[in-house]
């Protein structure tokens, strides 16, 4: 695949691009490349024909690597928003003893904060 600049629109900016035949050819790595997020310019004889991007809005999925992350338990998916007003009222870490911060970090995670 060729990032074509030729290609530019004010809303995208550059864009891979795809001829008809590797886009038949290699479709399955074109729409992997699409759900991680990368809009591909379909091309028919260097005259655009299609776009590809990725749906957004609460129809899209999570991309596919979060889903790997949760997948081998790396991760866990939010139950819900996070209230950043709540988040911000949250004190923020003291140095203990002025101590190491990796120290004062794992105290704090022993203590269950």
């Amino acid at each position: 695949m060729v990032i074509d600049m030729t290609y530019r629109n004010v809303h995208i900016g550059a864009m891979s691009t795809a001829n008809i035949s590797y886009t038949r050819n290699h479709l399955s790595e074109i729409l992997s490349r699409v759900r991680e997020g990368e809009t591909i310019l379909i091309v028919d004889r260097k005259q655009p024909v299609a776009r590809l991007e990725p749906i957004a809005g609460p129809h899209a999925r999570s991309l596919p690597w979060q889903a790997d992350l949760a997948r081998r338990g790396l991760v866990r998916r939010a139950r819900s928003h996070l209230d950043t007003a709540e988040f911000g009222a949250l004190p923020l870490p003291v140095l203990r003893d002025e101590g190491d911060i990796l120290d004062t970090l794992l105290a704090e995670r022993e203590d269950g904060r």
